[in-house]
């Protein structure tokens, strides 16, 4: 299975170092030293991780072969992608691979379905899940432990216990535009985005 890890941002320095936009849980194994990454567009890898270390708060990776400023700049905007076993888990149990969560149920505690988990968005100040309703519809659930306190891997759903007027917030504004379900689609929604988040060629992260 493939998932993104990381996107290149701008070069740092003259030796080649790049910065990099971390869509992992796991940096340490995913973007460590000897790690051998694909590449999103495919030409610009594979990519073997030759050295790492934070500054100023940002990742910094030198490649072997990136030896300059020239070289780190060309690889600007390029998606790094692991191979991970579809079997693998995080070590913590509390933690999710995003292709672990794409799929399931999403329910009240009382069990009354809200839709189905079709995307997990890494944002900088928090995750977010994307719920799609039957009628179409997408609703944002915030991936906190209060509003989402039960996953259950066996069972294939998530028990969250959302705030008044977070689930029924989409269809509210809908019924105030005038729009039917089918016209409304996702429009407001959050962007599609894939990270370690997973990419089994497709999405927590790994």
């Amino acid at each position: 299975m493939q998932l993104v890890v990381g996107r290149i941002g701008r070069a740092h320095g003259i030796r080649g170092d790049v910065s990099v936009e971390v869509r992992t849980d796991e940096p340490e194994l995913r973007l460590g030293p000897g790690a051998v990454l694909l590449t999103d567009p495919a030409s610009a890898g594979p990519l073997t991780v030759e050295s790492g270390k934070v500054h100023s708060g940002r990742l910094l990776l030198r490649f072997a072969g990136v030896k300059d400023r020239t070289d780190a700049e060309a690889l600007r905007g390029t998606i790094l992608i692991a191979e991970v076993d579809p079997e693998e888990s995080p070590d913590d149990p509390d933690e999710y691979y995003d292709h672990q969560l794409i799929g399931l149920d999403v329910v009240l505690s009382d069990g009354t379905l809200v839709g189905e988990l079709t995307e997990v968005l890494h944002l900088p100040y928090q995750d977010l899940l994307t719920v799609t309703r039957p009628d179409g519809t997408e609703v944002l659930v915030p991936f906190v432990e209060q509003i989402v306190p039960t996953i259950d891997l066996e069972e294939q759903r998530a028990v969250i216990t959302p705030p008044p007027g977070l689930i029924d917030a989409v269809a509210s504004d809908t019924a105030e535009a005038g729009v039917g379900p089918a016209e409304a689609g996702s429009e407001g929604a959050a962007p599609a985005r894939a990270t370690d988040d997973d990419r089994p060629e497709n999405g927590a992260g790994a």
